[in-house]
């Protein structure tokens, strides 16, 4: 008994270990979870007094007046704004609507909008600007939302009537003032994605919910657009429109994402009453049970009623309510296509607005041509004014518009069969449901009202894939009257739709490098195997074609513009082959009826050009660091040890990554910087040999940035792979973007950063890369070439002359002098060309490669600028 007793509170106080254990790690891992949502919120409360002042007025006002749980009448009598409110001159109802919710909901959504929205603005523009920004846009917007009610009527009485009686409460209004206020003041990026954002989502809300609560926020939203500049005065970017085509893609994504959601959130609304709610009949209907609709056309067969049962048979039930929402899943995958700039999405975004453009058509010559008021079977308004007719028109018409101005946004293509075999799988599903349907129909061809054969179930299977709503001018050749004969009836849709969107979004996931995929493919092989020049990756990027020779061991990348045929640097490929390459891929050119260009070439190339009898002009200056031999000692370097050393002064530290890996808000402020400075230039971003973000985003690209202790970016750059023999031997810098308002050294400290990171992997060296149109004024060797040709010559002096014209915009010449901190070695690049004459049109040409999307007006103020000079 002795030996047995101390053991057993020994092992009893196991499992009490493990559960306390077990305790602890669930607590930490909660804390875990909860922390950065707790600092967050107490981050958002630190400097708002303002902010936190309205959310506790807020909560002790819905105590006070007990509309927590439930819908205060007296609130709503004497606080909320309307129509009828002011006619019986409460005045203060555009202030004091502001201070109430209408719902628990309300109150809840409307303290993390407060916590995550208002906060950080009034920390951002100062609490008393915030002040006067909420009261403003409060007042100002719910007396303007009053005004547009009023004229609601004029042509709309039934909305005007719903909007006259009704009322609105929530801080919402305020909030959403103060937001549009504060980016006046935003950065390029997030002024225009707030905006585009935010207005069409109260567009949406306007147009197809319709509440005298939407009508206002969107009017108290231009209020802050208008005075924002006014309270808190404009962005140090000045008035910008110019974007990044990749900022492009995002914003028409969610202009077709809000067109796709708008009839949805109609539908979910069961009080929709705006003016576009109509399109809610899209999604929903009246359940009719089958019996009830056996007995009418039993009755009264072909009569309106029968018909109309029919019809809301085929909507009522969760199965049609959900495949009559998949098309709005579909183009929401689009859109994430779109945004990703694929050219399928684009022809599947355009094809879904054609589609519903002739589905609306054919659905008002069913409603509406030859029939009378009784015939209408789901516009169940009290009257079918003229703009009620047109709106299942005007919203794809209106996305088609904005789908086919913006369509050279749209030029990502997946790798060659990726479409090949995605229209083999959905081949194969249609089949597959459709053996599924008709075997389980004949299985259970007992549970339809009327018995089908197979020739009507094989007929009958292509409807079941189609909203149901686009089939009302269609009889049913059965219904379903049983749980089998219904789930198949009613799912069938619904499977075919989830998957399809399945396997569309997975092809929107397929990396895409270049316009020719396949191509690159074989061609970024070849360039690991042999290497090429230190600009040779640039061969791989998207607008680039490719020329393989007959041993299939060298390429040539190039562009053709305006019947010019013009590489991207050296052809890659043995270096022993390179004069072979040269003249055979020259003859290809001329073969194929093209002026032929090759640019940014090496000395080599020029010098094989020379013995060809061809002529070349100097068009760049590449700067190249040997790494074996690089160390930022002595006086020549100061400025790059000074820029160290102020960085880890400030806590800035270089870190490597890649942008296809980069956490969400590491890429956010990527593109966030870079769109800024797009912006500053007033011009759209150059191509060709100069790499924006899209660019960037490659596996084998690697970005250097330089980021604070609050993982804030300061800069970024990014470095294009060497190879020799199958090895990375050296990296290419290419893009590099600097917050204008961060650490000012950002750039001499990433590249010194980058130098000496590479030097202690074994790189041999780095390319700073190569400015365009300018280069080291060195007298000496220019004496040394051969004197030019007269329009040699003159080409020669016309680059010169737009160098300096295209410096206050795009500062190349003070690049290359920014570049000499680092005391590179230069190496020269050549245009070289077999044909003088055509000297005119290749830098036509070369230009056209380098702004190919320069619109008229940009044009013009690049023209005033070199007047200017």
């Amino acid at each position: 008994m002795s030996a047995t007793t101390p053991t057993e509170p020994a092992e009893a106080a196991v499992p009490r270990r493990t559960l306390r254990d077990m305790s602890r790690a669930a607590l930490e891992s909660a804390n875990r979870y909860w922390q950065p949502i707790v600092k967050t919120m107490r981050f958002g409360a630190r400097g708002a007094p303002v902010s936190m002042g309205a959310l506790v007025l807020l909560w002790v006002l819905a105590l006070v007046t007990g509309s927590v749980w439930r819908q205060s009448e007296y609130v709503v009598r004497h606080f909320a704004v309307g129509i009828v409110p002011f006619e019986h001159w409460r005045i203060w109802t555009p202030l004091s609507a502001g201070l109430w919710a209408p719902t628990l909901f309300g109150y809840l959504g409307a303290t993390v909008l407060i916590f995550f929205v208002a906060a950080p603005i009034e920390r951002k523009i100062g609490s008393t600007r915030f002040a006067i920004a909420a009261v403003s846009t409060q007042i100002l917007g719910a007396l303007l939302g009053l005004g547009l009610a009023v004229a609601a009527k004029l042509f709309d009485e039934s909305w005007g009537f719903r909007l006259h009686v009704g009322t609105a409460l929530g801080p919402t209004t305020w909030i959403v003032g103060v937001a549009m206020v504060a980016s006046s003041r935003m950065d390029t990026l997030w002024r225009r994605r707030i905006r585009v954002g935010l207005i069409a989502l109260l567009l949406t809300l306007f147009l197809f919910g319709g509440h005298l609560q939407d009508v206002i926020r969107l009017a108290a939203a231009f209020v802050g657009l208008v005075l924002g500049p006014w309270i808190v005065g404009r962005s140090s970017r000045g008035k910008v429109t110019t974007g990044t085509r990749r900022e492009g893609r995002v914003l028409v994504a969610i202009i077709v994402a809000a067109s796709a959601l708008g009839p949805a959130l109609a539908a979910l609304s069961p009080n929709a009453i705006g003016p576009f709610a109509v399109l809610r009949e899209l999604f929903r209907g009246i359940a009719y049970t089958t019996e009830e609709v056996r007995d009418i056309c039993d009755a009264t067969p072909g009569s309106l009623d029968c018909r109309r049962g029919e019809l809301e048979l085929r909507l009522g039930g969760v199965g049609p309510t959900i495949l009559s929402l998949m098309p709005s899943l579909f183009l929401l995958v689009v859109s994430d296509g779109l945004r990703r700039g694929r050219r399928f999405a684009w022809f599947a975004a355009v094809a879904g607005q054609v589609l519903l453009l002739a589905m609306s058509l054919l659905n008002y010559v069913n409603r509406f041509v030859g029939a009378d008021e009784s015939d209408w079977v789901f516009y169940d308004f009290e009257s079918a004014t003229a703009y009620r007719t047109i709106v299942p028109f005007l919203t794809p018409l209106a996305v088609l518009v904005v789908l086919v101005a913006t369509r050279r946004f749209f030029d990502v293509r997946a790798p060659r069969g990726t479409y090949t075999r995605l229209a083999a799988v959905m081949a194969a599903l249609t089949a597959g449901l459709a053996a599924i349907y008709v075997l389980g129909g004949l299985a259970a061809r007992n549970a339809f009202d009327h018995t089908p054969t197979l020739s009507g179930l094989l007929a009958d299977f292509p409807e079941r894939l189609i909203p149901p709503v686009y089939l009302q001018w269609l009889d049913p050749r059965f219904l379903p009257d049983g749980a089998v004969a219904t789930f198949l009836y009613e799912w069938t849709g619904v499977a075919f739709w989830l998957v399809a969107s399945v396997l569309v979004l997975g092809t929107f996931l397929v990396p895409a490098y270049g316009a020719e995929t396949d191509a690159t493919g074989r061609a970024r092989e070849l360039l690991r195997r042999s290497g090429g020049t230190a600009l040779s990756w640039m061969t791989t990027w998207r607008g680039n074609r490719y020329w393989f020779a007959a041993d299939g061991a060298s390429f040539v990348a190039y562009r053709v513009v305006g019947g010019v045929a013009i590489t991207t640097g050296d052809p890659v490929g043995p270096r022993d082959r390179l004069r072979d390459n040269v003249v055979a891929f020259a003859e290809f050119a001329s073969s194929s009826g093209w002026s032929l260009c090759y640019y940014s070439v090496s000395v080599e190339l020029k010098e094989i050009a020379d013995d060809l009898g061809w002529g070349a002009i100097q068009v760049a200056e590449e700067t190249v660091l040997d790494l074996t031999k690089l160390a930022f000692t002595g006086k020549r370097f100061q400025d790059v040890r000074t820029s160290i050393n102020r960085a880890k002064k400030s806590g800035v530290e270089a870190e490597w990554t890649t942008f296809h890996t980069a956490p969400i808000e590491i890429r956010d402020q990527i593109v966030a910087i870079s769109e800024e400075w797009v912006a500053d230039k007033g011009m759209p971003e150059m191509g060709f040999t100069l790499g924006g973000l899209d660019e960037v985003d490659d596996v084998e690209v690697r970005c250097l940035i330089a980021v604070d202790a609050d993982r804030h970016v300061h800069g970024v750059t990014s470095w294009l792979p060497v190879y020799r023999d199958g090895v990375v031997v050296g990296w290419t810098l290419d893009f590099m973007r600097r917050r204008s308002d961060g650490f000012r050294p950002t750039m001499e400290f990433l590249i010194a950063s980058a130098a000496l990171l590479l030097k202690d992997e074994g790189a041999e060296f780095v390319s700073l890369s190569g400015a365009p149109l300018a280069k080291v004024g060195d007298a000496a060797s220019q004496d040394a070439l051969p004197a030019p040709d007269a329009l040699t010559g003159a080409l020669d002096r016309l680059l010169e002359v737009l160098g300096a014209a295209l410096e206050p915009v795009y500062g190349f010449r003070s690049l290359l002098a920014f570049k000499s901190k680092f005391q590179p070695d230069y190496v020269p690049m050549y245009m070289v060309f077999a044909d003088p004459a055509a000297l005119p049109s290749i830098g036509n040409a070369i230009g056209r490669a380098y702004l190919p999307e320069v619109s008229l007006g940009q044009g013009m103020k690049l023209v005033r600028t070199i007047i200017d000079r």
